[in-house]
């Protein structure tokens, strides 16, 4: 089973059901396009800040290791560690870049593939499981309830009386 975060825009309460043909299905786990090809990725699935970044971060490691004159086996794994880097962040990328664009996360799903994760999020999703809410979202508004405070127990059990025999 894969594991899917599901986002959808930020909507008003009322506009709560209209989102469901705007859900976008987040894969969690290593990516293996994104570890092969780490700047197509990122440029297909339109990550333009990781993208600067990753160019940057590529060009200052290359002229690093240039001006350090390391040979080109250590060259080899240090740009095989930066793609199995992207590769595994591949999925908190795109959710930076939705969290950035005002989508919320709506769920955590698991299915088989996408199709079967997307029906399990509508079954629950129509059935009305807190999907209004943020599911992440936790009141800290206002201190907890006061417990109730109740005079001490009367004393239960076998107790010597005062003035008797031990």
């Amino acid at each position: 089973m894969r594991i899917y975060t599901v986002h959808g825009p930020r909507l008003a309460s009322a506009d709560a059901r209209a989102v469901g043909d705007r859900v976008v299905l987040v894969r969690d786990g290593f990516h293996v396009w994104a570890f092969v090809f780490g700047g197509f990725w990122l440029l297909y699935h339109r990550l333009w800040w990781a993208l600067l970044g990753y160019v940057v971060l590529v060009a200052g490691i290359g002229a690093l290791l240039g001006g350090l004159r390391v040979s080109g086996s250590i060259d080899f794994c240090v740009m095989l560690l930066l793609a199995l880097l992207i590769g595994l962040e591949a999925s908190s990328l795109r959710r930076w870049r939705l969290s950035r664009g005002k989508w919320r996360q709506l769920d955590i799903v698991a299915g088989a593939d996408e199709q079967e994760a997307e029906r399990r999020f509508f079954e629950r999703w129509f059935a009305g499981q807190s999907a209004a809410e943020d599911p992440m979202a936790v009141e800290r508004g206002a201190p907890p309830p006061p417990r109730p405070v109740s005079r001490p127990p009367d004393i239960v059990g076998l107790f010597p009386q005062p003035g008797g025999s031990a």
